[in-house]
């Protein structure tokens, strides 16, 4: 038995930390929102050594996030290792708005926040106290490695991280006691022991496959033809727009919130899903937004990436990656929304029928075996494939609380890719869709202007699907 313990990268999770540039960080964030309530201290602000001690206490059920990366010498594959100088204050941050802070002025200070990038030399993650929020509230603006978590595995921490009850007794988590790591010559003999049998894990993978598969040989055609729609789409390239181009330094960060009843009331009105009517609305905004760009949409062939998990039910409450993603042309040049709705939902539907998420997720896996090289010329020519990223998480439909402090609202933060200048991810929470655009301040310099556009394209759409809806169109704060 090795006296040292590390864990290997999947093949997905390396990608993220090779996509990595100095003007593009590939963490996922999000702002939180929260009452102040018990967490108030005597000065009005956030009791924030009691906060500390709570995220302390509950680490030891996530023990990556006190583990950090190692890179195998020659092969150049990431490990994790338990980090033996563990430190909470590199991790936990503490800060302020001039009170009374705005919302406008958190907006900001999370952009500011996200546009750094994580200590390579520490665990990856980060949570940031805010004081000073109006309205008797706080904010957390969290930063987590994507090398480490996918949407659904963040959803699964966000529940680790809070609770269920409002209740606000500390309790003392288990003393860590890190465990040896190993050193370079055991990481190359091990890595080649690795390398030497894969072709035997192969085989036993596929004798295993074809034990649990009915139909092989229609299995097989199935996964072949996923793979080809999946290379199918990443053939040619998007049309230019004003958002895709080189990305600068600085990013722009704001939200929207809208009743989760109004959306589910919108796709029980137009018979589709929720996906179909989350991609409407962005196609409605997308369409306004270039027009107002001085472009003329009717020609664009305009596609966003839309992450698809693939998560099996074994893989409930793991970290890493399991998710696939859909490339999806939308039909900026289509007027009507309802036309817009249908070609969507055929689109979608088509997607469905070609398994390109399966596909997708096959060619994904095999990244794992791929030189470092190869992966970054890859999402170099991937980037060009795509205008912009959709996702949509499901989130918790009940509240959570911070040693009592109820939950209001999380924003999430999906990071930009190459060429990418404006990606839009979502996630339900409590009985809302909470919509959080994230944007490169040189490419998207009126990010406001587009959130206002997909507001107006919301409310667009209800109207059509017969639906009273109490979600606002008129213009956000700038």
């Amino acid at each position: 038995m090795a006296r040292y313990s590390y864990d290997r990268l999947s093949g997905q999770d390396t990608t993220f930390l090779l996509w990595e540039t100095p003007n593009l960080h590939m963490h996922v964030a999000s702002t939180l929102i929260l009452e102040l309530g018990p967490l108030a201290s005597d000065d009005g602000g956030v009791a924030f050594d009691r906060f500390k001690h709570f995220i302390e206490s509950v680490l030891h059920r996530i023990p990556r996030y006190r583990q950090k990366l190692k890179w195998v010498p020659i092969e150049a594959h990431p490990v994790w290792v338990d980090d033996p100088h563990f430190n909470i204050d590199y991790h936990v941050r503490h800060t302020s708005l001039p009170k009374p802070g705005s919302e406008t002025q958190l907006k900001k200070l999370a952009a500011r926040v996200m546009a750094q990038q994580l200590d390579r030399d520490r665990p990856l993650w980060e949570i940031w106290v805010v004081e000073g929020l109006e309205g008797d509230r706080f904010a957390m603006i969290s930063k987590i490695h994507h090398c480490m978590i996918d949407g659904s595995s963040g959803v699964d921490i966000s529940q680790i991280l809070m609770r269920l009850t409002p209740d606000t007794e500390l309790e003392e988590g288990p003393r860590y006691i890190p465990r040896p790591e190993p050193t370079g010559s055991e990481l190359v003999r091990d890595a080649a022991r690795i390398r030497l049998g894969m072709p035997l894990r192969a085989l036993r993978g596929f004798r295993e496959f074809r034990r649990e598969t009915e139909n092989l040989r229609e299995e097989l055609m199935l996964r072949t033809r996923a793979v080809r729609s999946a290379i199918a789409s990443q053939s040619s390239y998007a049309s230019p727009t004003p958002i895709n181009g080189p990305l600068g330094p600085h990013r722009l960060f704001d939200w929207w919130k809208v009743p989760l009843a109004d959306v589910k009331a919108i796709r029980r009105g137009m018979k589709c899903t929720v996906n179909d009517v989350v991609l409407t609305v962005v196609t409605g905004a997308f369409r306004s937004y270039l027009m107002r760009r001085r472009i003329d949409p009717s020609g664009l062939d305009f596609r966003v990436q839309a992450p698809v998990s693939v998560r099996s039910d074994e893989d409930r409450g793991k970290l890493g990656n399991r998710v696939s993603g859909w490339l999806v042309r939308l039909p900026v040049g289509e007027s009507d929304p309802r036309k817009q709705l249908e070609r969507i939902h055929e689109t979608t539907q088509e997607l469905k029928d070609s398994h390109q998420a399966l596909g997708a997720d096959m060619i994904i896996g095999m990244m794992g075996v791929m030189p470092n090289a190869l992966v970054s010329l890859g999402a170099q020519a991937a980037s060009g494939t795509m205008n912009s990223i959709v996702t949509n998480v499901p989130g918790p439909q009940f509240p959570l609380y911070t040693l009592g402090s109820e939950l209001l609202a999380m924003y999430p933060q999906v990071p930009l890719l190459a060429n990418v200048g404006l990606g839009i991810a979502l996630i339900s929470y409590n009985g809302n869709v909470c919509w959080g655009f994230n944007a490169d301040l040189g490419l998207v310099p009126d990010l406001a202007d587009f959130v206002t556009r997909i507001q107006e394209s919301f409310v667009q759409l209800a109207k059509i699907a017969g639906v009273e809806t109490s979600a606002s169109g008129a213009a956000v704060e700038a």
